[in-house]
């Protein structure tokens, strides 16, 4: 299926370094996680190709898709789906020359300002809705932002950060249809079963045209 046709269908995106990729990954896919993001910044280029093939065969067994996190050239290297870049990392534009048409490039966004400048990206992340140890020095945003983006976003987005099922209902009543966590699944005794009950949540929820 096409990449973008089975971006539109995904509701739950997870993030995480190398030490995911193996059991808990494979646990994460089996609890219903549409999309995987590799992002460890600490890997060498050769470590973290290695770990991006094991990832995508994981991602490829389960049907999800994977991107790799600011490294386009190791995402076209890895036959990733796609690639995510940050406000300070490479361009949307040059993300999508190194990784071609055919793949995925998602953009995060922190105001709503970028959200509404947001241009050529395949989807967006929005957040971080709660402080998270993940972005430190990035301050939280709130649901605000979530609601912002239900209402502007022009290409399908995620609410992130500090996401749970304890807390995940506010944005979902903000807008939100689709949600990326880290330590949700990542640090979860369970991590089926926590993937497994965060997509049942979301799947309460329509994805209707004016939440893209």
């Amino acid at each position: 299926m096409d990449r973008r046709v089975r971006l539109a269908k995904a509701q739950l995106y997870f993030i995480a370094d190398a030490t995911a990729v193996g059991e808990t990954l494979r646990a994460a896919l089996a609890g219903g996680v549409d999309v995987f993001q590799l992002r460890d910044k600490g890997l060498g280029d050769s470590p973290l190709l290695r770990c991006a093939d094991a990832a995508r065969e994981l991602c490829e067994e389960a049907g999800a898709l994977f991107i790799v996190n600011d490294r386009p050239d190791v995402a076209a290297s890895a036959d990733a789906d796609g690639v995510h870049v940050g406000q300070d990392d490479v361009s949307v534009a040059s993300a999508r020359r190194i990784v071609g048409a055919d793949r995925l490039v998602g953009l995060s966004t922190h105001t709503p300002e970028q959200v509404d400048a947001a241009e050529g990206a395949d989807y967006l992340g929005v957040g971080p809705v709660h402080a998270t140890p993940t972005k430190l020095g990035r301050p939280a945003v709130g649901t605000a932002l979530v609601a912002h983006a239900a209402q502007h976003a022009r290409a399908p987005w995620f609410a992130i950060g500090g996401l749970d099922a304890g807390n995940v209902g506010a944005v979902l009543d903000a807008g939100a249809r689709r949600i990326s966590v880290v330590r949700a699944i990542a640090d979860a005794d369970d991590p089926e079963r926590a993937a497994r009950t965060l997509k049942a949540m979301l799947s309460e929820v329509s994805l209707g045209p004016a939440r893209t």
